[in-house]
C-alpha cells in the first residue's frame, strides 16, 4: 500500500467525526463520509471499473452472503438486551436527525448506496491480496466504533470492532477469489438494512 493510500481513510474518518460530534447530524456524517470517499477516488483514479460492483463468478455465494448478513439484524432485535443499548437511545438518535419521519429514508439510502461506495473504496481501492490479517481490515471496522460511542456498552463496541475486522477480512478474501464485488455488496446491503431496521423498531 502506498503512502497516499494509507492517508486515504483520513478524510472519511474526519467527515464522520465532524458530522456526528460537531454538527450532531447523522445525515451530515453520512453524506460527508460518502463525499470524502468519492473525492479521494476522483483524485486517485483507481483502474478498476465501477461495474466490478455488480460482477461475480460465484452466484451461490451471493445468496449465502445476503442470508448470513441479514441474520445480524435479526439477532440484534431478539438479543438486544445483551448488547447494552443506551436507555436514551431513541432520544440520542432523534438528536442527530433520526426520527420517525426520517428513519425510512435514512435506512433506504444507507442500505442501497452506502454498500456500493464502501465496497469499492475498502475492498477494491484499499484492498490487498494478502490472505492474512491486514491493517486495512481494522481501519474499515474502526469508524463504526465512532458511530457507536455512548449508544452501546463499550464491550459491544469492542465486539463490533473485532467482528467487522473479521468481516472486512472475509469480504477481502472473497474479492481475491472472485472477479467482482457483488458478493460483499449484497451481504453489506443485507447487513445494513437488517441492522438499521432492527434499531428502528427497537427505538419506536
Amino acid at each position: 500500500m502506498k503512502l497516499s493510500k494509507w492517508l486515504a481513510p483520513i478524510p472519511p474518518y474526519l467527515a464522520v467525526l465532524v458530522g456526528l460530534f460537531f454538527f450532531q447530524s447523522a445525515w451530515f456524517a453520512l453524506f460527508g463520509f460518502h463525499l470524502a470517499i468519492i473525492l479521494v477516488l476522483v483524485i486517485a483514479r483507481p483502474a478498476a471499473p465501477i461495474n466490478i460492483l455488480f460482477k461475480t463468478k460465484h452466484f451461490k455465494w451471493t445468496r449465502r452472503s445476503a442470508a448470513v448478513c441479514a441474520g445480524i439484524g435479526t439477532a440484534l432485535y431478539y438479543f438486544h438486551a445483551y448488547f447494552g443499548l443506551a436507555d436514551n437511545l431513541s432520544a440520542q438518535l432523534g438528536s442527530i436527525g433520526l426520527n420517525a419521519s426520517t428513519w425510512p429514508v435514512f435506512i433506504a439510502y444507507f442500505s442501497l448506496v452506502n454498500p456500493l461506495i464502501e465496497e469499492y473504496f475498502w475492498r477494491e481501492y484499499l484492498g490487498n491480496q494478502t490472505p492474512g490479517f491486514y491493517l486495512g481490515d481494522l481501519i474499515y471496522a474502526g469508524y463504526h466504533g465512532l458511530v457507536l460511542i455512548d449508544m452501546v456498552h463499550w464491550l459491544t463496541i469492542l465486539f463490533t470492532l473485532v467482528s467487522l475486522t473479521f468481516v472486512g477480512w472475509l469480504w477481502r478474501q472473497i474479492r481475491r477469489e472472485d472477479e467482482g464485488l457483488l458478493v460483499p455488496v449484497l451481504g453489506h446491503m443485507a447487513g445494513d438494512f437488517s441492522i438499521l431496521t432492527a434499531v428502528y423498531f427497537l427505538t419506536r
